[in-house]
């Protein structure tokens, strides 16, 4: 207990009676340097008489003003909390910030005539051992208030504002009950206005992209602190909208070959036609109607990119693929890599790229077995939408 501590505490003006009583609680748990304090908030509210969530809130605002400072998160064991320290030059300046108005009156505001006698209950004509005068203040704005309005002249937000937007975003984000609320605020204030504006705006979006994306969250202060919104903007990472690429560059390359690498459907085949059965009566006209209708059939989303190739329409490739795409090596549709992958094609009844005069392709570097297993493994279990 630092009597010292108290003493400041109780002498400051802290905006409220709910404050007073948190930071002089408080005080009572630290030494005279201020530090040393880990009561549970269970405790605190059960000592002040406040409820739980307001003792976290006046934590919070206390860490936010600086009054406070955290030396150490929660572990998440039962009994284990935060610690913190005061910041003695805060609690100073906390002194600093009051009015000294006529600091010399007597304890009960009265010298009587020349006798110099005072009417207070006192032992001495200094009154109270030299300790304790009557100090006449006028209403004293409280500090959070002034910060407020300071703020408010700035273009700033004060700090009541700033929490109260952290709690409207802290119950959005996935699993935060389990992680340090503190840790996630500290971050908080460390953005900008603007910064915090925008990770409330495309918060939503963030979570059910990664959700699409069979992805894992961070903690709530790591999401902060390393801006994970803004991931939304890079077309190369995971949570990005998939992006529109033209026909036969790197990213769309990649998109068809991971399509290829899908099983084959053999849903929504059409019939073969009376003249096909006709044919097929002979098995080597049959295998060959059989390859033709696989090739056509058997992936539909690679024939409507095929399609579209015509008129230059490409397809949105996901984040993911373009980073793979970047190792495609570029050669010419008449070279003798490109030939390697066509008949890499025609071995697993692949459809070869539609004829248009293209002259450069890409394809994964090495040997088109190799390059192609290592391809499949570094897409496996992502999913490759495309534009049909």
């Amino acid at each position: 207990m630092s009597i010292m501590v108290m003493s400041r505490m109780f002498k400051a003006s802290l905006g409220s009676s709910s404050r007073k009583i948190m930071a002089v609680r408080l005080a009572d748990f630290a030494d005279d340097e201020g530090r040393g304090i880990w009561p549970t908030v269970a405790r605190l509210a059960r000592e002040t008489e406040l409820s739980e969530r307001t003792v976290q809130r006046i934590l919070a605002d206390f860490v936010a003003e600086g009054l406070l400072v955290v030396v150490q998160e929660a572990s998440g064991k039962p009994g284990q909390a935060t610690r913190y320290d005061f910041d003695l030059a805060a609690i100073a300046r906390l002194g600093q910030d009051r009015h000294t108005g006529d600091v010399m009156s007597p304890v009960a505001g009265a010298l009587t005539g020349d006798t110099m006698t005072e009417t207070g209950d006192t032992d001495d004509e200094d009154g109270c051992h030299h300790d304790t005068r009557t100090v006449i203040e006028p209403p004293v704005e409280p500090s959070l208030e002034r910060e407020g309005a300071s703020a408010s002249a700035n273009g700033e937000e004060n700090s009541r504002s700033v929490i109260r937007k952290f709690d409207k975003w802290w119950p959005s984000y996935p699993d935060y009950a389990g992680t340090s609320r503190d840790a996630a605020l500290k971050e908080w204030f460390a953005l900008t206005a603007d910064e915090r504006a925008d990770c409330i705006a495309r918060t939503p979006a963030f979570i059910k992209a990664t959700k699409d994306a069979k992805g894992s969250f961070v903690y709530p202060s790591v999401y902060l602190k390393e801006r994970k919104w803004t991931l939304l903007d890079d077309p190369r990472s995971d949570v990005a909208p998939a992006a529109m690429y033209n026909p036969f560059s790197r990213a769309w390359m990649a998109l068809r070959l991971a399509e290829l690498s899908k099983p084959m459907t053999s849903e929504g085949w059409p019939a073969p036609s009376a003249f096909q059965r006709t044919l097929m009566r002979d098995a080597d006209k049959a295998a060959e109607i059989k390859r033709e209708r696989r090739a056509r059939y058997g992936w539909p989303k690679v024939t409507a990119m095929d399609a579209k190739v015509e008129n230059r329409f490409g397809a949105f490739v996901p984040g993911p693929l373009l980073v793979v795409s970047e190792g495609f090596q570029k050669m010419h549709r008449d070279s003798a890599e490109a030939a390697a992958w066509k008949a890499l094609h025609e071995r697993m009844g692949w459809p070869w790229l539609p004829a248009t005069g293209h002259e450069w392709l890409y394809f994964p570097a090495g040997q088109p077995e190799e390059a192609m297993a290592e391809f499949q493994a570094l897409v496996k279990g992502e999913t490759h939408e495309a534009a049909v």
